[in-house]
């Protein structure tokens, strides 16, 4: 039986609401409700002092939802709202904000706070989880998933413990890379990540229909985030690889404030409009206290399989000369060939498939120097307190 908000309202009448309303379904304060398929999602908003005592709202609410027959899963975020004229000051990391900062705070949901770190979790952030590192790039199409899925499996190679995550919630990649298309089993409160590869892999797309349009606002995408990141059975790793959507928006800025970072690693491919995107993802990163682990180029070059041209097809060399100026090291490069695309589309990435191609080997390179980075580097900063006002 499908699912209505209908069917959600009528639970929620059932909840107290954090105002004067009868009841939660009847307040101000709820958002509006987004069901996508078997899955529920919607926002209840409140004040920044009043957050902890709405909280008990905030999971009766889930719980009513949870118990609505056709209903598999439920996404309540608490958004926070700063009045303006605040006399509450903010930190002084946000006192002085550049043009860049700026665009991620206009970016962000209008008056939302960043979500509080998880109570009693350790290291960088995940219970039993050493290195999170997040794949991003300014643009879309520079290949950045099939970067991330191939340098998670070479890591793997290298005797690590690794996860996957597809953060990208608008547009997930990683269930077409490894042909994984199931829903995670679910105990008590946590979702079992899906295994491919000896990679522990976890999706949005595994929650959601093939070829549903994701038209989430930014509590949605917190919530999201944060539920695949605290609410996943990830057992003991050595790196989770997180492939981040594009751009330097919320998922950024959620990621930046949720878990301890140890770093960011760039993909861009060596034209200069690549390049100028690059830059701005460089610099958001930096801006929220996340090191810069280095840049990739991919798509770096052309060999024709039938005459052995070698072409430049996208110019060459412009991220290792960018990585160059802006004091960021340079991981390594990757050619445009159609064996990495078709072993990417048939669910068997090509460092899993041709593990002793020259393309796998050059996925290879690029994680040892990402390891040797991590392991020699300094241990994760704490993550930065991000304040959006109004």
């Amino acid at each position: 039986m499908a699912v209505t908000e209908e069917d959600v309202r009528r639970a929620l009448s059932t909840v107290p609401a954090p105002d004067d309303a009868p009841s939660l379904a009847a307040s101000p304060a709820l958002s509006k409700i987004s069901v996508v398929g078997a899955r529920v999602i919607f926002s209840i908003e409140t004040t920044p002092e009043r957050a902890g005592s709405v909280e008990s709202i905030r999971r009766a609410a889930e719980a009513a939802v949870k118990a609505v027959p056709g209903v598999s899963d439920v996404l309540v975020a608490l958004t926070a709202e700063r009045a303006p004229g605040s006399s509450t000051p903010p930190p002084p990391t946000t006192r002085h904000q550049s043009p860049m900062m700026s665009r991620g705070a206009r970016d962000a949901p209008a008056g939302a706070a960043a979500p509080a770190r998880p109570a009693g979790s350790s290291g960088a952030g995940i219970p039993g989880v050493k290195h999170i590192v997040a794949v991003a790039s300014g643009k879309g199409g520079v290949g950045k998933s099939t970067t991330a899925a191939n340098v998670a499996l070479a890591l793997k190679a290298q005797g690590l413990r690794v996860g996957l995550m597809d953060a990208d919630v608008y547009g997930p990649s990683v269930p077409t890379l490894f042909n994984l298309h199931s829903k995670p089993e679910v105990e008590g409160r946590m979702m079992k990540p899906l295994e491919a590869q000896g990679l522990k892999i976890m999706s949005i797309g595994f929650l959601v229909d093939a070829g549903t349009a994701m038209i989430w606002r930014g509590p949605m995408v917190m919530s999201a985030l944060t539920q695949m990141l605290t609410e996943v059975s990830w057992g003991e790793l050595d790196i989770l690889v997180v492939d981040m959507p594009p751009g330097t928006g919320d998922a950024q800025l959620t990621m930046a404030q949720r878990v301890k970072l140890a770093g960011a690693v760039i993909v861009s491919t060596p034209q200069d409009l690549a390049l100028a995107d690059a830059r701005r993802g460089v610099a958001m990163f930096r801006k929220v206290d996340v090191p810069i682990l280095g840049i990739v180029e991919n798509m770096s070059y052309y060999d024709c399989p039938n005459c052995g041209h070698h072409a430049h097809l996208f110019g060459h060399g412009g991220a290792r000369a960018e990585a160059q100026a802006m004091g960021t090291p340079f991981l390594g490069e990757v050619p445009l060939a159609l064996d990495i695309r078709s072993t990417s589309d048939s669910g068997a990435p090509i460092v899993a498939s041709a593990p002793e191609s020259e393309y796998a080997k050059a996925y290879g390179r690029i994680a040892e120097a990402l390891w040797t980075r991590l392991s020699t580097g300094a241990p994760p900063r704490a993550a930065p307190r991000i304040v959006i006002e109004r």
